[in-house]
């Protein structure tokens, strides 16, 4: 098949560009340096080729994801780094499955789902979940008390991602480690947990690294630079065209928004609407042809999609299904 044929919008990984930063990263931070977080892609076909260059470990985001990665023969050792109030499901899984936990209640809910291992999610300065760091060290013991084990701890500088000067960028992962090592200290374990794309290679406290999105990358992640390339992006077709203007069929429920507008080669991009992106192409276009549509966030629009199609040049080599979206 050629890229051309595919039904629009489709979305197209370039197979070298991927290949690059697979190993751009697996030199960075190799073998259990790294704990590839699989939200960013949600595709288990991805993951094997991660696991191929030594990340034999990963982070998920929900229980499907761990599901489905333990079905892939994923299972070593999985880390769902979020809470959850009813860990049935991942106690019945023939895997490795540590979970987050940042209360009475998730230590609850691990114990009696039968989950036997666990981290305490510490916050470090973003507003989502993780306790307070001097609360570290009485959850460990609680979660000890119900015969987990803890392995450590986890904090996620989620907020620092996308902080456009790198110095700024460092100064700040280094604050939010200090409130990390002082939990870690407090609660034990071999294991600190922490880190991004976006701070993969500032955080010398995490003894291992949840980077996902440096695999496909987006345009968000793009403008801090670094040795990642943008390797996704949506085909679109071109359906309208206006003297200032053309529109393409790739809308709101085919991009992730959250991070801004995604970017249309040789165009400016004016807004989305549902099925929609409406642009001025900087030479004239007509009904039919193709264009180019870079996400600005990466997550959030490989799971709009059903599958990757994986190409060199005009020729789709592979094509992987997004086989761990839902929940």
């Amino acid at each position: 098949m050629k890229l051309a044929e595919l039904a629009t919008p489709a979305l197209v990984v370039d197979a070298a560009a991927l290949d690059a930063n697979l190993h751009a990263m697996s030199a960075a931070l190799p073998g259990p340096r790294l704990r590839p977080h699989v939200k960013a892609h949600k595709c288990t076909a991805l993951a094997k080729r991660q696991a191929a260059l030594g990340h034999a470990t990963f982070t998920c985001a929900t229980i499907r994801e761990v599901e489905g990665m333990a079905a892939a023969g994923l299972g070593a050792d999985l880390l769902l780094a979020n809470e959850v109030l009813d860990a049935r499901r991942l106690g019945r899984l023939d895997a490795r499955v540590t979970v987050a936990v940042d209360s009475e209640a998730t230590i609850a809910a691990a114990a009696a789902g039968g989950v036997r291992e666990v981290l305490v999610d510490v916050n470090v300065g973003l507003p989502r979940c993780g306790c307070a760091p001097e609360d570290a060290g009485r959850l460990a013991d609680a979660a000890r008390r119900r015969g987990l084990t803890v392995r450590g701890v986890m904090g996620y500088e989620g907020h620092l991602m996308l902080a456009p000067d790198q110095a700024d960028r460092a100064k700040r992962t280094a604050e939010a480690m200090v409130l990390l090592a002082r939990a870690h200290a407090d609660v034990g374990g071999d294991v600190v947990s922490a880190g991004g794309t976006g701070t993969y290679d500032l955080n010398d406290v995490a003894t291992e690294i949840q980077a996902g999105s440096y695999a496909l990358m987006d345009t968000a992640y793009a403008k801090l630079g670094g040795p990642f390339a943008p390797a996704l992006w949506i085909a679109a077709t071109v359906i309208s065209v206006n003297p200032r203007f053309a529109v393409a069929d790739c809308g709101l429920k085919a991009l992730g928004m959250d991070h801004g507008n995604p970017d249309v080669d040789g165009a400016k991009v004016w807004f989305c609407s549902d099925e929609h992106v409406t642009f001025a192409p900087e030479t004239p276009l007509r009904a039919g042809d193709r264009v180019r549509v870079w996400p600005a966030h990466v997550d959030p629009t490989v799971a709009y999609h059903e599958r990757l199609h994986i190409v060199s040049g005009e020729d789709v080599l592979d094509v992987w299904p997004v086989d761990l979206r839902g929940w």
